[in-house]
């Protein structure tokens, strides 16, 4: 009778054991065929609808950037993310976070790599060593004035340093190619081009009255505009109001001054790779220069050389333009998207007053270097 139960409790053990198995080996082929179903083909199915949402609301903003252009399309795709957001929650859904999130970071570099073909070292040239030394100046008071007032009103991190290469380079482009070589946070860029879009306005009502008053030359305030104002639109925009002279000079200094976006975003990558590696338990690896260098900043490079060999066709500038504007409207749509506006209350005024100082600081900062 003992055999027969030790019998019966060998097969309970063993019928025990054959289960927990299968469960076992189910359990990690359900795992596998879930992990494989975010690879691949799976990933890129994932993102369609997020993208997709961008698409459509992409297509609202770039015409109306084009119809309305001192405000540009780019900050109309933000806030018609954010507003889009905020009336249809569901636009918030996990299922469309791939596409937002692919949209916001890869389109977002792709915009800068086509920036580059808008740029050649001829500009440069065709500027002259005269206009250079404003340039330099009033790019090294943005950065320092950032540095030093964002620390007197507490506007640190990244709003910070998105402002003030926002103010002290091109804008909009600034910070896109900026938030993704440091990975900003949401926030940060829509307080930055925020602050940037309000005082291209200011700057386009003010600086053509302001150069009559002043009695400057079209080329004094090609120059001055060219420097103290930020997106290229509000450039032309503020230089053509003066006059067709002053509109080419201001143009040509403004696209010369993005030139400056690959050292300045090159530093901000090497700062935050020596960050990481210091605050990481591997502080003492050497750093990969592919970390160093990402590589839409190579691309950009690469789009620059091209035009300034001469192998990018004038006639296509207005569509590489036009796809440029489109990338970066599509990566400002997907932040808007995904941004929460207490995200925004925050930091309250101070941003904005960071750029309000800033502005200030480089306007007085151009007129004063053309005078010495």
């Amino acid at each position: 009778m003992l055999h027969v139960e030790v019998r019966s409790h060998l097969r309970v053990r063993r019928s025990a054991a054959a289960s927990s198995a299968a469960s076992s080996v189910a359990t990690s082929g359900a795992t596998s065929v879930a992990t494989s179903g975010t690879t691949g083909p799976g990933r890129l199915v994932g993102r369609v609808p997020g993208l997709l949402v961008v698409l459509v609301l992409t297509g609202a903003a770039v015409p109306l950037g084009r119809l309305v252009p001192v405000v540009g399309g780019p900050v109309f795709g933000i806030v018609l993310g954010v507003l889009a957001g905020v009336a249809i929650p569901v636009l918030r859904g996990e299922r469309l976070r791939p596409g937002y999130e692919f949209a916001s970071k890869n389109l977002l570099q792709l915009s800068i790599v086509v920036l580059g073909t808008g740029l050649s070292l001829q500009q440069v040239v065709r500027v002259g060593g005269g206009s250079l030394p404003v340039m330099l100046g009033t790019l090294a008071i943005a950065l320092g004035g950032a540095w030093l007032f964002g620390r007197l009103l507490g506007v640190r991190g990244d709003t910070q340093t998105l402002i003030g290469i926002g103010t002290a380079i091109c804008g909009a482009s600034a910070i896109a190619a900026a938030s993704a070589a440091i990975g900003a946070k949401r926030s940060s860029v829509a307080y930055a081009l925020a602050t940037i879009f309000t005082f291209n306005v200011v700057a386009v009502l003010l600086f053509p009255p302001l150069g009559h008053l002043l009695g400057m030359s079209p080329d004094a305030f090609g120059l001055w505009a060219g420097t103290a104002i930020n997106d290229t639109s509000s450039v032309v925009a503020a230089g053509y109001a003066y006059s067709q002279q002053a509109g080419d000079q201001a143009l040509v200094v403004k696209l010369t001054r993005s030139l400056m976006l690959v050292p300045i975003v090159l530093g901000l990558v090497i700062l935050k790779s020596r960050r990481e590696a210091r605050s990481s338990s591997a502080g003492g690896r050497k750093l990969s220069w592919r970390r160093m260098v990402p590589l839409f900043l190579i691309g950009f490079i690469a789009a620059a050389a091209l035009r300034s060999a001469g192998l990018v066709p004038a006639g296509w500038q207005a569509g590489l333009s036009l796809a440029g504007t489109v990338l970066i409207t599509a990566a400002l749509v997907a932040i808007g998207l995904s941004l929460r506006p207490a995200e925004l209350r925050q930091a309250g005024p101070r941003p904005l007053l960071l750029g309000a100082v800033l502005w200030i600081c480089v306007a007085a900062s151009s007129l004063l270097l053309q005078g010495l």
